[in-house]
């Protein structure tokens, strides 16, 4: 895996995978099969100020090239996560970006000021696009004006570099990318899942619990590149793509997209062994370096990932 280093901005990747929150727990959920220092950097479970038991079940469900859920953003608290899990990280070496979640901008900011105190933690990634939560989440992403006053307060609390995860499920993705931008973020994240809904035609009503969730997996891969390639054209900052990734070759097409760095999640679930397997597929010849960019051959007209 030498020569598969990247930089997502302020922040130097070992190689451009990363495990997505939510999909990961904390991180040792799959060992042995998947430690976690095989990854670029961990994003970890979305993580409140105080635990959040999530929705009711039935909570998942397969869908064709997918899965629906709606977890709800289930945690134990940012409390037990530094208390039980971060040393744990630490001593692997992992690069440990928090996933920061909250029903209030407030909330947001608690829990943003309590991670950056903590030693281990490289980045925060505020998750104002989850579509499985009643408040907080994409109230907040679907809003210009909320998004960058949710940034604009966690910019004053951390030093910390600044991740955004936005959602698609909006009808200017580019607008919101630039207000997060104007407020201080370092690296746009995206996508999270799409909303989506399925139906018990026998028993005449809703599958979830929730209702709703959020659809992921490589049905929804066509619309991360789609919102990965506007984004870019969007603002300047670097941008962690993710979004129905499985293989290697789904790792190039989200970088000449305007990615520099790919996130992995839905597909841990269908073959854990999938990140092992794109890594050792990818290319580790330096020769392929060029400029600062990675792969040669850019298919976007900017000239790829920054």
């Amino acid at each position: 895996m030498s020569g598969l280093d990247v930089q997502l901005g302020p922040l130097a990747l070992k190689n451009p995978l990363v495990a997505v929150s939510g999909t990961f727990g904390f991180g040792f959920d799959y060992e042995p099969i998947l430690p976690p220092d095989l990854f670029g950097a961990v994003i970890v479970k979305g993580t409140s100020l105080v635990p959040w038991p999530g929705n009711p079940p039935p909570r998942l469900m397969e869908t064709p090239a997918g899965m629906l859920n709606a977890i709800g953003l289930e945690n134990p608290g940012v409390d037990v996560f530094l208390r039980d899990y971060l040393p744990l990280l630490r001593e692997r070496g992992v690069m440990v970006i928090a996933n920061v979640v909250g029903r209030t901008m407030s909330e947001y900011v608690a829990v943003s000021e309590r991670l950056s105190d903590a030693d281990g933690i490289a980045a925060l990634e505020l998750n104002i696009s989850c579509p499985n939560v009643k408040a907080g989440g994409m109230a907040f992403g679907t809003s210009v004006r909320d998004s960058e006053a949710l940034v604009a307060r966690v910019r004053q609390v951390t030093s910390l570099p600044i991740l955004v995860k936005l959602s698609p499920n909006v009808s200017d993705i580019g607008a919101i990318a630039r207000a997060v931008e104007a407020a201080g973020a370092d690296v746009i994240s995206l996508i999270n899942t799409v909303l989506g809904m399925a139906i018990d035609v026998h028993k005449r009503a809703p599958i979830l619990g929730n209702v709703f969730g959020g659809l992921s997996g490589p049905a929804i891969r066509p619309i991360a590149l789609r919102c990965i390639w506007q984004v870019y054209q969007s603002v300047s900052l670097p941008i962690l793509g993710m979004g129905g990734v499985s293989d290697s070759e789904d790792v190039l097409a989200f970088m000449m997209a305007g990615a520099s760095a790919v996130g992995i999640g839905t597909a841990l679930f269908a073959d854990p062994y999938a990140p092992r397997k794109i890594l050792e597929a990818l290319p580790g010849d330096r020769d392929r370096l060029t400029e600062g960019r990675w792969p040669i051959g850019w298919a976007h007209p900017k000239g790829g990932c920054r």
